[in-house]
């Protein structure tokens, strides 16, 4: 089940990184409660509303790569063969090209991020396999502080 709920988790930022809308939209399940809240920016809400920002951002994105680490998921109910719902927070390390003095600079970032994904409610076709509910992003500060603070 872990490892399910992974893949998809993957496949979101497989999305992202090479901008395909299609892929996107299907990791989400389709409901006016789903959310999502960009690094600094105020919550949306509703399937509509999360990919429309999505597929805005992957449109003025030129190249973006994301390095996961501290990647950990938890299930619901705990201890059970058959979880409706995973929390997995992880540190995604970005490396950019937006924004740069030249094409060939890069810039980088942190963000701390927890993605919910839950099995699809619906009665699809795909029912039964795990989507995105709500996710949340939010930059980790990079604070240089002198060795004598």
């Amino acid at each position: 089940m872990t490892a399910e709920a992974l893949a998809v988790h993957r496949a979101f930022y497989d999305a992202v990184e090479t901008g395909d809308v299609d892929l996107m939209a299907s990791l989400w399940v389709d409901d006016p409660g789903t959310s999502c809240v960009h690094p600094g920016a105020v919550p949306l809400r509703g399937t509509a509303h999360v990919l429309r920002s999505w597929t805005v951002l992957m449109a003025n994105v030129g190249y973006i790569q994301f390095f996961l680490t501290d990647v950990d998921v938890v299930t619901f109910p705990r201890g059970s063969d058959e979880p409706t719902a995973a929390t997995i927070t992880c540190t995604e390390n970005i490396l950019s090209g937006e924004g740069m003095s030249s094409p060939e600079a890069f810039a980088g970032g942190k963000a701390v991020c927890t993605s919910i994904l839950v099995r699809d409610p619906s009665g699809s076709r795909t029912a039964g396999d795990w989507k995105l509910w709500s996710r949340h992003a939010s930059p980790i500060a990079d604070l240089h502080l002198r060795e004598d603070d």
